[in-house]
């Protein structure tokens, strides 16, 4: 029997309310990380809404583009390059290419940065992400890879459909189909 990917995706997500009278509630994703068939088919699923142009690296930022991105490279055959957060942990050793992320949906400015001479001219750069809201960090990825770019990829699109057009992301799922 074949599940449908999109489906145990929206079954495994949780809204949870941090409590504390905060008004508000997080999106709560640990069901998927935890769920093997998710794992196992999430890679070659996002690979599919880009595999036609040919990706050679992904890029994808911490946190959990860590855990997505690799996924996504192996199937397209592709590299895997990190974006780190600034200020986050000790300064990376090596020289770095940063950019600045503009608000992002916390409404907080970040920096993001990979390894100089990770991404190169010939590449063909495929962001990778969990979830898109407001396009912040798919933009500012994209600045850093410059016309190699050529998408993002996300499990949960939920931004404004110019935003999405102009970057081009593709999602598995909108935020209305999780919506409370």
């Amino acid at each position: 029997m074949s599940v449908d990917l999109r489906d145990l995706l929206r079954a495994r997500f949780r809204w949870t309310d941090p409590g504390d009278d905060t008004g508000y509630v997080v999106s709560n994703r640990s069901g998927w990380w935890r769920d093997p068939v998710i794992v196992s088919g999430l890679g070659d699923a996002l690979a599919d809404l880009f595999r036609s142009a040919s990706p050679t690296v992904v890029v994808s930022p911490e946190v959990t583009g860590f855990l997505v991105g690799p996924l996504v490279a192996r199937s397209l055959g592709a590299g895997f390059v990190e974006a780190y957060r600034a200020g986050v942990r000790r300064p990376i050793a090596e020289p770095m290419t940063w950019v600045t992320v503009p608000t992002d949906h916390r409404g907080e400015e970040q920096h993001l940065g990979v390894r100089d001479g990770l991404i190169t001219p010939d590449d063909r750069v495929l962001v990778v992400d969990d979830w898109a809201a407001t396009g912040a960090q798919a933009g500012a990825l994209r600045t850093l890879a410059g016309d190699a770019y050529v998408g993002t990829a996300v499990i949960v699109n939920e931004c404004p459909p110019p935003v999405t057009a102009a970057l081009t992301i593709r999602g598995l799922l909108t935020g209305d189909d999780l919506a409370l």
